[in-house]
């Protein structure tokens, strides 16, 4: 591709170079297009169910009915994770957190007795002096937390709340970067009662972000509260069961893991034998099952002791609501309304199936080194194939993305993203197609101003549709050559001072080049009072000899009307009037057409043999005394037309003769009985004179010349004749002569 082409396409290179630098800035609209496509994929083919030691038991609305409103005493909570534990529950996870003492203790019921003293203590009465003596029932739910594998859960906030911080039950060790350099970072925390906490086997936030569109798709392993690192509730549950101790966090840098120097955050998370893929944030990708009836059972059936041991045994176990008036409700890739505690549960499942989407480290330059391949496919070749051509290249390149992507979730759980770079691919194709139009339209304007004065309309047109077939260079090809010049231009020029004679030339070239124009002939020049035309370039015209004769017809035709108009003008002005005649001459023939000149100036004209016997045919005119004369290939090309052959004559400058025809008028002329009985006449009188019968060839000249009209303009040709019959008589030609008449004269 030459300068002048890269140049023309400035504007789809900016466009793909601002797209990539998009693509690379992953602003929030370019990552919500690659989401919502995971979505589609995750809708088309969610993570099959497959039993797994995780359950939950639900709080739902049925178990509220029967048991009473949340919250529950912490005696019927604290029965609840005994049963749990006495059945083999691997690990029991609360998702709701108790950070203030519960309300239906006897301590908090004493506070509020009628009969307590202002301190607090008992005052006189049996009931009050009962409640004294009843436990607290926040330390009977830690007697049963110290009993259990139990995983409380906090909220971290950005809002002010008054607590104490979160009590770590885990060790964290990073490898690679610090990881709290990446993760979202709270100041406050709404946490458990301390009793609870130091009582409890793990502790764990149960936040849940979600996108900016609302919906959950990554779930963060870890956030960070002030300057500590603080797992998920899931995490947690997870590491308790496993009986691990703590986890290990690889980032960019940590040994084994490439990043080339770039700081990009967390890798992946070990807990116990189990590894957790996750995103630069320590989020980890939900792989969304929907709601399975089989996951959950009615917290009111583990206190009424109807769930079997074996639904429980060796099973993390998440405590949540699925209960419509609590409203922990959740949007997911597959649902718009999940409870929060399936989140959590399902992460569960994945980090111990092991079934993981993963966005690949190298995702994001495999889709820029996509989205760069396709735009400069379609930029450069776009010019050179077409639109169509590009378009169906593009259909299939992205298909072919789209299928690459779909197999890779499928088979490998990668989440590549086809439809950013796709679409922005068609950006890219909508601006290059749209720059290719109007740079097409500004060629075609430029072909329609540098051919409007000299081509029709018409011709201009298709020129314009089309310009491949304006072949710029040299071109042989058959063509037909037009001369006009005015007869006595000398005389008439000598009445008119400079400016009168080029007013004078303006009006008579302007009709008869209209006429050329309408016949779709080409100016090739004007000649002071002279215009040389062709045919069949620039665009192809398969019956150009016939429009060149209409073309001379018709100026002839338009030319009497000119002369009328210039009669009466003249008679109204009192000055002298001069009529106008005219001097054609046509030839048919094989040129060279194109663009002929210098580097500093050229024109589009046509050369060759037949261009120069054009000019002599329109200057044997003056010896002829007809206006038009045409070549034999022009007259075998129009046969409808009506002519009357002249003479078979030697051109200066030529070798062999050539026959040439007086064009004397249009199809209704050649139709006509006189002309026609003109026509039969005038062959034999030519067929007598070349055989060398000068009497009787004599003879059919007076006949012609009786059967002749004013307007066929045939009294001078028979003139001529006369006086070669009478030259032949004085001075008879030898034995080899032909009937050729050689021009001495151009």
């Amino acid at each position: 591709m030459g300068f002048g082409r890269w140049k023309n396409s400035w504007i789809p290179f900016g466009m793909l170079a601002g797209i990539l630098l998009l693509k690379i800035a992953n602003p929030p609209f370019v990552e919500a297009v690659q989401l919502r496509l995971f979505d589609t994929f995750q809708r088309l083919k969610p993570r099959a169910y497959q039993e797994a030691p995780v359950l939950i038991v639900d709080l739902d609305d049925d178990t509220l009915r029967r048991l009473g409103q949340w919250p529950w005493p912490r005696t019927q909570v604290a029965e609840l994770v005994r049963r749990l534990t006495e059945q083999g529950a691997a690990a029991v996870a609360f998702d709701a957190v108790f950070s203030e003492p519960d309300r239906l203790s006897p301590q908090q019921i004493l506070k509020s007795f009628p009969l307590a003293a202002a301190d607090g203590s008992a005052a006189d009465g049996s009931a009050a002096q009962a409640l004294a003596k009843l436990p607290d029932h926040d330390e009977i739910f830690s007697l049963s937390l110290a009993q259990s594998p139990v995983v409380l859960g906090f909220a971290l906030t950005s809002e002010s709340a008054p607590s104490n911080p979160p009590l770590r039950k885990a060790g964290i060790a990073f490898g690679g970067d610090d990881p709290r350099r990446f993760v979202p970072v709270y100041e406050h925390a709404v946490t458990n009662l301390p009793i609870l906490e130091e009582a409890a086997a793990g502790n764990g936030h149960f936040n849940i972000l979600s996108e900016p569109d609302g919906v959950v798709r990554r779930v963060p392993l870890f956030l960070r509260y002030q300057n500590t690192l603080e797992p998920a509730l899931s995490a947690e549950a997870v590491r308790v069961a496993l009986g691990a101790s703590g986890y290990l966090i690889r980032s960019s840098g940590a040994s084994g893991l490439t990043a080339f120097g770039a700081h990009t955050g967390m890798v992946e998370v070990k807990i116990g034998a189990f590894t957790v893929p996750t995103d630069g944030e320590g989020r980890a990708w939900l792989y969304d099952t929907g709601h399975v009836p089989q996951r959950s059972a009615a917290a009111w059936r583990v206190l009424e002791g109807k769930l079997p041991a074996q639904a429980v045994e060796g099973k993390i176990v998440f405590i949540g609501t699925s209960a419509v008036g609590l409203k922990d409700f959740r949007a997911t890739p597959l649902s718009p309304v999940t409870a929060g505690i399936e989140i959590h549960a399902q992460l569960a499942e994945q980090i111990v199936k092991g079934d993981f989407l993963i966005r690949p480290d190298w995702a994001m330059g495999a889709e820029i080194v996509y989205l760069l391949m396709l735009g400069l496919a379609l930029v450069l070749l776009l010019p050179k194939l077409g639109p169509l051509a590009c378009a169906a290249g593009f259909v299939a390149a992205v298909g072919a993305a789209f299928g690459g992507a779909w197999w890779a979730f499928t088979q490998k759980r990668w989440l590549i993203d086809p439809a950013f770079p796709s679409l922005a691919a068609f950006g890219i194709y909508g601006a290059a197609s749209l720059h290719s139009f109007f740079r097409t339209e500004s060629e075609r304007r430029r072909v329609r101003h540098a051919f409007s004065r000299y081509l029709s309309p018409e011709v201009v047109s298709r020129l314009a549709e089309n310009p491949g077939q304006l072949k710029l260079g040299g071109e042989n090809k058959p063509m037909t050559v037009l001369f006009l010049d005015i007869r006595g231009f000398t005389k008439i020029a000598e009445r008119f001072n400079a400016q009168e004679l080029t007013s004078f030339l303006n009006q008579f070239l302007t009709p008869m080049t209209q006429v050329i124009l309408e016949r779709r002939g080409t100016i090739d020049k004007y000649m002071g009072d002279a215009i040389m035309a062709f045919w069949n370039a620039p665009l192809s015209d398969s019956d150009h000899a016939r429009h060149a004769c209409e073309a001379a017809v018709g100026m002839r035709i338009r030319l009497v009307e000119w002369n009328r108009e210039r009669y009466r003008a003249a008679k109204a002005a009192g000055r002298r009037w001069i009529p106008v005649h005219i001097g054609i001459g046509i030839n048919t023939g094989e040129c060279c057409v194109g663009n002929l000149g210098s580097e500093q100036r050229f024109d589009y004209s046509v050369i060759g043999d037949a261009v120069n016997v054009a000019s002599r045919l329109e200057g044997a005119t003056k010896v002829y005394g007809v206006d038009v004369v045409i070549g034999e290939e022009v007259e075998k090309s129009s046969p409808g037309l009506a002519a009357l052959e002249m003479d078979l004559i030697q051109v200066k400058g030529k070798h062999q003769p050539v026959r040439i025809y007086a064009l004397l008028g249009n199809a209704e002329l050649k139709t006509d009985t006189a002309f026609q009985t003109l026509s039969l006449k005038h062959h034999s009188m030519l067929a007598a004179y070349r055989s060398g019968q000068w009497s009787h060839a004599r003879q059919l000249v007076r006949e012609c010349m009786e059967l002749e009209t004013p307007q066929l303009r045939l009294r001078k040709y028979y003139r001529l004749i006369l006086e070669r019959l009478a030259e032949c008589e004085r001075r008879p030609p030898g034995p080899n002569w032909n009937g050729v008449f050689i021009a001495l004269e151009k």
